[in-house]
C-alpha cells in the first residue's frame, strides 16, 4: 500500500513539474514559436494578411543574401528594442538571424512586448541556405 501512495505522489510532482516548466508551451499557445525551414517556406509562398518578414542581422550580412520582402532591424544597434516596439505587435511575423542566436534572443522581446504571432526560422539564414531556398540580394 505504500508504494501506490509514493507513485501517486510522485506522479503529482511530475505533473506539477511539467505544468510549471511549460513555459515553452505558453510560447507555442501565445503564436510565438520555432519552425523549420520548410514551415517558414510555406509561411513565405502562402502568408498570412499583414506577414513581416523581420531580418535582424547586420546591413552586412543583409546586402549578402536575405528573404524576399524582408525588413531589416539591426540587432546590434543601441536602439533595437526601441525599434521592435515600434512594430504592430498584432501582425504575424516570419523572423530570423544567421544561425537563430540572435532571432532566439528577439522572440523573448517581442514577447515581453506583447506580440501574438512570431514565427522564428530554426537555424536562421543558414538552415535556409542549407536547404536552397531562395534569396534575394539589393
Amino acid at each position: 500500500m505504500r508504494l501506490p501512495n509514493r507513485l501517486l505522489a510522485l506522479l503529482t510532482i511530475v505533473s506539477l513539474l511539467a505544468a510549471a516548466c511549460g513555459g515553452g508551451d505558453d510560447a507555442e499557445s501565445a503564436g510565438l514559436r520555432l519552425v523549420s525551414v520548410t514551415a517558414a517556406e510555406d509561411i513565405r509562398t502562402d502568408p498570412p494578411a499583414d506577414l513581416v518578414i523581420l531580418d535582424v542581422r547586420t546591413p552586412e550580412e543583409f546586402s549578402e543574401g536575405h528573404l524576399e520582402g524582408a525588413t531589416m532591424i539591426d540587432f546590434y544597434r543601441d536602439d533595437f528594442a526601441e525599434q521592435l516596439a515600434d512594430l504592430d505587435p498584432d501582425v504575424p511575423y516570419l523572423l530570423y538571424c544567421r544561425s537563430g542566436n540572435r532571432s532566439g534572443q528577439t522572440i523573448e522581446i517581442m514577447r515581453e512586448l506583447g506580440f501574438t504571432d512570431v514565427a522564428d526560422v530554426d537555424g536562421g539564414i543558414n538552415a535556409w541556405n542549407a536547404a536552397n531556398l531562395p534569396t534575394v540580394t539589393p
